[in-house]
């Protein structure tokens, strides 16, 4: 498929690209000496609460608690205990096929792949857990929301997920996704437009060569919301969050990271400017970087490839075991 086989010289490429930054950065700290380390780590603030990554709920992040299918919820099996809804129906050779505009799946377990080629369809207090490339699949759709819901690869090795909320052709508008427990994938999210917001995002699984994303936008204009949600990617490659696009010199725009709490990765955000790419209107405020696998959140940093501008802003961002400002 095209979009997938772009999607993975993508991710090839980007460990060399930070190893690279990473070169980068030690070049520029000899260059400036002492004066970029007393930038680097200001003094925490005493008015922040510091150490939310072990119980994110208790700090008002995403955690297992607040997330997910809500406590309490029955779930009827598909297909054993029902095989079809109003704009829904399990296909024998094994997925869930939603068709018809404004289908709504409650309250349901499904093992199997859910493909979503219809508009206005909510997914929400279902459990789907599945291996494959998708656990949920988007075809070319619009103001598809998918929300309270478990989202998982069937386990972290061999049954992990490809992605486990994919736009596969990136022509998908008004994604609406909020709320869930995401775990067990290659790569969490994968979306160019729409709202993430208040998502438990972690334990990503891992089989040889995988580069592991939590929230990959493929890079484009369209306005994308990352807000409120918890993103944990425990291994050194590839990011939490992606805004990168793998063709040269492409403009990016309209994203906004605000009140995450994130960590892991080689960076935990790739900003998008990699490749002569450039970027407008673009807001990565106020979150929190995740010390719990790396001393500065990513294995080489909190951030590469992000350009700040008279249109583009890196404020408020701060080290959760500290709560020391981190500078663009």
């Amino acid at each position: 498929m095209t979009a997938r086989t772009a999607t993975t010289a993508r991710r090839t490429s980007r460990t060399a690209r930070a190893r690279l930054a990473a070169t980068a950065a030690v070049a520029a700290t000899a260059v400036t000496g002492t004066a970029m380390l007393a930038l680097a780590a200001p003094a925490a603030s005493a008015a922040v609460q510091l150490n939310c990554t072990a119980v994110p709920s208790a700090c008002g992040y995403p955690d297992a608690t607040n997330s997910g299918v809500p406590a309490g919820t029955a779930l009827l099996a598909v297909p054993g205990q029902v095989s079809s809804g109003l704009g829904w129906h399990y296909v024998s050779s094994g997925y869930v096929a939603v068709t018809g505009s404004g289908a709504v799946l409650s309250g349901l377990y499904i093992p199997y792949n859910v493909d979503v080629t219809a508009s206005n369809v909510t997914i929400k207090n279902s459990k789907i857990v599945t291996s494959g490339s998708f656990v949920v699949s988007l075809r070319h759709t619009s103001n598809v929301t998918i929300t309270h819901s478990t989202i998982s690869g069937a386990n972290a090795t061999t049954g992990r997920a490809g992605v486990d909320i994919s736009d596969i052709y990136g022509d998908s508008t008004g994604m609406n996704i909020t709320g869930n427990n995401i775990s067990n994938f290659k790569t969490a999210v994968q979306v160019t437009t729409g709202v993430i917001s208040g998502n438990y995002i972690h334990d990503p699984g891992y089989v040889s060569g995988d580069h592991t994303n939590g929230i990959f936008d493929t890079g484009t204009t369209q306005a994308l919301s990352i807000t409120g949600n918890t993103i944990l990617n425990s291994f050194g490659q590839t990011d939490a969050i992606s805004l990168d696009d793998s063709t040269p010199y492409s403009p990016i725009a309209n994203k906004t990271v605000t009140g995450n709490l994130l960590g892991g990765g080689s960076y935990t955000i790739y900003g998008g400017n990699s490749l002569g790419n450039t970027s407008t209107n673009m807001h990565i405020d106020n979150n929190r970087f995740s010390q719990a696998y790396f001393s500065r959140s990513g294995q080489y940093g909190p951030v590469a490839y992000y350009n700040t501008s008279a249109t583009n802003t890196w404020t408020g961002n701060f080290y959760d075991s500290t709560g020391a400002n981190i500078p663009w």
